[in-house]
């Protein structure tokens, strides 16, 4: 097994068994708030929107610009208190009373008000008001979008966190201050918007169901074909939530029907192909029929590539129309954006901040506090870690493991062959199975001694020199078996640094990560090696270096019962960053960092002993800490070879 055929092969699982076992009609309330949970979850936005009162928008008008038959007004809000958000309110001044709100969301576009002013402005011919809203990356503050795409902060998995999320919530807000205003009717509400914006239109439409009408443009696809197409590579991490449930974006539908949606997309888009924008709306239409809906679903068509066309142009207008201002309005008499240069506003009239930037702006580091993290838990005895270490190892089983196989099949452990001394065996290599599909391998070297042998299974690391792990043992305590196993993207199975950057972000969107595969395997390894010639089973110490050594400590977490576990070389967190390139180590894990970083999920790991290999990071003061509070029979040691290791004293 590969890892790209791997990846293709879970993606097409997760595809086919998406949208199935659909409840009833009349369940679909229930089942919609475990849905919607998830949901909140994988968007990072749990308790923003469990807030029982939001915090003021302090909504700021900067300027105003008359025009004939509108005005538009340079506004910003505060979605988060220094959470600004920047855009344009366009109002019709040629009706009365109170009209229906569009919320624009802006897509991947330099200089976003300027390059999407047409189409607000047609809504506010049309009689609508409507506010476009800039994202966090390309508006006038410039924050973050790109984390693991151009900046190696993977750490972003580990903490749960998504761009997605943080557009998300400022697209909800948006909503707040339409409702808000004299001049909209806030039981009328859509949203609309191309590329990223199309995205964004989906995560909206299905986070607050104050939007009775979306037209997501040239944002929809199957998460299958982004791993299987590679499409993933050229997306931005604000197009997909942290995907630990394992969701397709049709299943995103489930939190929208009945409510009418509009799917546009083009037949030649390089990122979005047009195969799985069928696919997907196959899935729609499946879920809108199973609730007698099926009218409110409708896919425009258009030719050429990653664009708006007049076509759907058109027809969003039409389709906004007949379900936001009762009106049936064909696509032909709703008419086209105008484009013509004279009719186009320039940057100055548009901006918002006419005297800079506020400097209490959180936009550019709003990715280091969207959500706070839990402290590290408050641990006086025994009875307090085992508390603390059930809910660790239930929450991090219930997200960040959650793609282990539910019913494991047998490691099938064999031995391919034997060294030996005289008649005695004294090792070999071995092969086990982890998940299907994968075989891995491993080597193990039995002492002198008769008799059965404890053991220290090593972890091979990726990209590592000729017996980097086997020269790691050196010094071990001679009564002790050595087995060295290679869990995948090692040994055998290893693939080249190029790829690491694709495998990491696919890995997310299929719910998973290298480590957290890793982890598994290791687990495996642990159920594999007693069955080897020569090992006592019952007396298994775990050893990892760098990359592997986060491996090594959660996988001991949930085991339960290694004897002790050698770490060295282990990063300070979860939340350290990666190189920009994505080469490297891969050490994130979905949503850990929410249950249980590195230092916590060690000493959650006492009365097992700890051995530090080296230099340990600072962080696990606490770990320390922990350990000399609690006393015996966990113990910490801290040795610079094995052979200053003696097991068990």
């Amino acid at each position: 097994m590969d890892i790209r055929t791997y990846l293709s092969n879970e993606a097409r699982r997760m595809h086919a068994e998406s949208l199935q076992d659909l409840p009833a009609p009349e369940d679909w309330a229930q089942a919609r708030k475990q849905w919607q949970a998830q949901y909140y979850e994988m968007m990072g936005i749990t308790s923003h929107m469990a807030l029982g009162e939001r915090p003021p928008l302090n909504m700021c008008v900067t300027k105003e610009t008359q025009r004939e038959g509108y005005r538009i007004q340079n506004i910003y809000y505060e979605s988060l208190p220094g959470l600004y958000v920047t855009g344009n309110l366009y109002l019709p001044t040629n009706v009365a009373g109170p009209v229906p709100g569009v919320l624009y969301v802006c897509g991947h576009a330099q200089k976003q008000k300027e390059h999407y002013q047409a189409h607000p402005r047609k809504f506010a011919q049309l009689g609508f008001a409507c506010l476009l809203v800039e994202t966090i990356q390309l508006g006038e503050i410039e924050g973050n979008h790109h984390g693991t795409g151009r900046r190696g902060w993977f750490n972003w998995f580990s903490q749960g966190y998504t761009p997605a999320g943080v557009e998300l919530w400022n697209g909800v807000r948006g909503l707040d201050l339409l409702a808000s205003l004299p001049e909209v009717d806030g039981e009328r509400l859509g949203v609309t918007g191309i590329s990223g914006g199309g995205a964004v239109s989906w995560w909206i439409a299905a986070a607050d169901e104050r939007v009775g009408v979306v037209a997501p443009v040239c944002g929809t696809a199957t998460f299958a074909s982004h791993v299987c197409e590679r499409t993933i590579d050229g997306h931005c991490d604000c197009m997909f939530f942290v995907n630990a449930y394992r969701w397709e974006l049709a299943d995103v539908a489930r939190l929208i029907a009945p409510r009418p949606i509009l799917i546009g997309s083009a037949n030649r888009d390089g990122i979005f192909h047009i195969r799985s924008i069928r696919e997907t709306f196959a899935g729609v239409k499946k879920v809108y029929d199973h609730l007698d809906a099926g009218e409110n679903a409708i896919l425009i068509e258009t030719p050429g590539g990653h664009s708006y066309h007049a076509n759907s142009r058109c027809g969003i207008f039409s389709w906004f129309l007949r379900h936001l201002a009762d009106k049936d309005v064909s696509p032909e008499a709703a008419g086209d954006i105008d484009d013509r240069p004279e009719m186009q506003e320039d940057a100055a009239t548009l901006r918002v901040f006419q005297n800079g930037v506020p400097s209490s702006e959180r936009v550019t580091t709003i990715h280091e506090d969207f959500f706070t993290l839990p402290e590290f838990p408050d641990i006086a005895n025994a009875a307090d870690l085992a508390a603390a270490r059930d809910k660790a190892r239930d929450g991090l089983n219930g997200i960040s493991f959650s793609h282990f196989p539910s019913a494991p099949s047998s490691v099938e452990t064999e031995v391919e062959y034997e060294t030996g001394r005289g008649d005695a065996v004294a090792g070999g290599r071995f092969a086990f199975s982890s998940e299907g599909g994968w075989r891995l391998h491993g080597n193990w070297t039995l002492p002198e001694a008769d008799g059965d042998a404890p053991a220290v299974l090593a972890l091979r690391t990726s990209h590592e020199r000729r017996r980097a792990t086997e020269d790691g043992l050196q010094g071990l305590d001679s009564s002790w078996a050595r087995v060295v196993a290679e869990p995948r993207g090692t040994g055998d199975t290893a693939w080249g640094q190029e790829l690491d950057w694709h495998v990491r972000r696919s890995c997310m969107l299929l719910g998973r990560t290298v480590a957290s595969m890793q982890v598994y395997d290791t687990l495996r390894a642990l159920a594999a090696i007693p069955e080897l010639p020569g090992i006592d089973g019952s007396r298994i110490a775990l050893a990892g270096r760098g990359q592997m050594a986060v491996v090594a400590l959660y996988a001991a977490l949930l085991h339960g019962n290694v004897s002790a576990l050698i770490l060295s070389d282990l990063p300070e967190s979860l939340a350290a960053h990666s190189s920009p390139d994505g080469s490297g180590i891969a050490s994130e894990i979905l949503f850990a960092l929410q249950h249980a970083d590195l230092p916590q999920a060690a000493g959650l790991l006492w009365p097992m002993e700890l051995v530090f290999l080296g230099p340990r990071p600072g962080t696990f003061g606490w770990t320390e800490d922990l350990y000399a509070r609690l006393g015996a029979p966990g113990a910490i040691r801290h040795v610079m070879n094995l052979g200053q290791w003696q097991p068990g004293t």
